[in-house]
């Protein structure tokens, strides 16, 4: 009984429907899948690889992703899956491969890139079992990564936002955590809005120059040798530091839980557009919200690369990706706001207050469900 009560403990009136643990014995592989609810229609959500990810972080991101493909009007559910490896040190395409054929009969879930996977990774899982999105162009994909679609909706966010507390872009410090496939895009979208880049991070340490980095050389940096820290004209702090740096916009788009109740009094910024997946605990942004800091919740923010891959999924152009991003990521973000300033509420609760409601919804057409 305690078992079925522990299995069973973070289940609510939406799901999640399956919670599924592959291991192949042959290569070790061990995986989790989560697939939250499909009332909406087969479930899409990235395939994250991280040799710490967790049940828990999985269901998490699925129940996320419920909510971001709701609010985007996707005709998709939610859910999200878990590779426990490190891309850096595995046979990625072996341990992909495999992965592919353990969830080939799990047809209500669609599985696009995520944290340590890529278009490469898609087309793997597409030669196996012949559904994805996040495909390359050679397989008549639109490329996540390459056009910048979750750091594209995540600038388009921050301009509908900054309205709200009286910030002018133009001239914005910005800071950035995770210089990677979100961190950099967003970076460029934004440097376009003249928005000012002033310290950004990965794993190994944060750069910082008060009078701002530039933008395209550091991307080729990080692309050449691996780390934001070779870029020459700036100051190497530590990965941690990057929470302390006065900043108007900070972005964090790399881990989960990089702000909690423990640091989040240290956060000196106005706005904080979420580009990551679950990058800040709910205590941690009522207390920031609390402290007179906005915060734009990650299914709001964030969308754009789901957005991006349903269209692909229905055989629908980049173009129309882009303002499919642009059009529904402003539509919520002041749609949010507005409740937010006019009710004096927390913007994740607004957020998921409507988003549970397009659900519940959805689900009263599911007579199965």
């Amino acid at each position: 009984m305690e078992l079925n009560a522990r299995m069973f403990e973070f289940t609510d009136e939406i799901g999640p429907e399956k919670i599924i643990h592959l291991y192949e014995p042959r290569t070790k592989m061990k995986a989790i899948v989560v697939v939250d609810n499909v009332a909406a229609g087969p479930a899409i959500g990235g395939v994250r690889m991280a040799p710490d990810v967790t049940m828990n972080e999985v269901r998490r991101l699925a129940r996320a992703m419920t909510y971001k493909n709701v609010m985007a009007s996707l005709p998709h559910g939610g859910g999200k899956s878990g590779i426990i490896a490190d891309p850096k040190t595995v046979n990625k395409e072996q341990v992909i491969r495999t992965f592919a054929r353990g969830i080939k009969n799990l047809l209500e879930y669609i599985p696009g890139p995520d944290m340590g996977t890529d278009e490469a990774s898609m087309a793997y899982v597409y030669d196996e079992i012949d559904r994805a999105v996040g495909l390359p162009r050679e397989l008549g994909g639109i490329p996540l990564d390459e056009i910048g679609a979750t750091g594209y909706g995540v600038a388009e966010c921050a301009d509908v936002a900054k309205d709200y507390i009286n910030l002018d872009l133009n001239g914005a410090r910005v800071t950035i955590e995770g210089f990677g496939n979100v961190g950099k895009p967003a970076a460029r979208f934004l440097a376009e809005k003249g928005a000012v880049l002033v310290g950004t991070s990965d794993s190994i340490g944060t750069i910082y120059n008060s009078k701002g980095l530039n933008v395209e050389e550091l991307i080729r940096i990080k692309e050449s040798t691996g780390s934001v820290i070779n870029y020459k004209d700036g100051e190497i702090l530590k990965t941690t530091d990057l929470l302390l740096i006065n900043t108007d916009i900070f972005i964090p788009s790399a881990r989960p839980d990089v702000i909690t109740d423990a640091n989040s009094d240290v956060v000196d910024a106005k706005l904080i557009i979420q580009g990551a997946n679950i990058p800040i605990t709910e205590s941690a942004e009522k207390l920031l919200h609390d402290r007179g800091i906005l915060v734009i919740p990650d299914f709001v923010a964030n969308a754009g690369g789901v957005i991006t891959a349903s269209v692909e999924y229905h055989g629908g152009t980049e173009m129309i990706a882009r303002d499919r991003i642009k059009s529904t990521i402003r539509k919520n973000t002041k749609e949010i706001l507005d409740k937010v300033y006019s009710d004096k509420t927390y913007p994740r609760e607004t957020a998921m207050g409507i988003a549970k409601q397009r659900v519940m919804r959805a689900m009263k057409y599911r007579e199965w469900m």
